[in-house]
C-alpha cells in the first residue's frame, strides 16, 4: 500500500520565492529592473546556409533607457554584427 501522506504536496506558508529573474541590457550592461516595463527581449534565430532554422537562437535584452533614447535599432545592429548575424550594417557615427 502506498503512503498517502507522501503523495500530497507539501504546503508551507513560510516559504517565499521570487519569480523574477534579473537580466542585463545587452547594449549597456545595466541591470534591467522588474519595473522597467519598456525593456524588451529579442531572440534572433540561427539559420544554416540554406536559410533553414537550426533550432538555436541568440537572445538580446534591451533596457528601457536605450529604447527611450531611440538607440535600440543602432544597438541591435551593432550587437548582431558583432555576433556574426549581419555584415556591414553598423558604422560608428561621429557625434557633433
Amino acid at each position: 500500500m502506498r503512503n498517502r501522506q507522501k503523495d500530497k504536496p507539501r504546503q508551507n506558508a513560510n516559504i517565499k520565492f521570487n519569480s523574477y529573474v534579473p537580466r542585463k541590457c545587452s547594449a549597456t550592461n545595466r541591470i534591467i529592473k522588474a519595473n522597467d516595463h519598456a525593456s524588451v527581449q529579442i531572440s534572433i534565430a540561427k539559420v544554416d546556409e540554406n536559410g533553414r532554422y537550426t533550432g538555436e537562437n541568440h537572445t538580446y535584452a534591451l533596457c528601457g533607457f536605450i529604447r527611450a533614447r531611440g538607440e535600440s535599432d543602432d544597438s541591435l545592429n551593432r550587437l548582431a554584427q558583432r555576433d556574426g548575424y549581419v555584415r556591414n550594417v553598423w558604422t560608428a557615427a561621429r557625434q557633433r
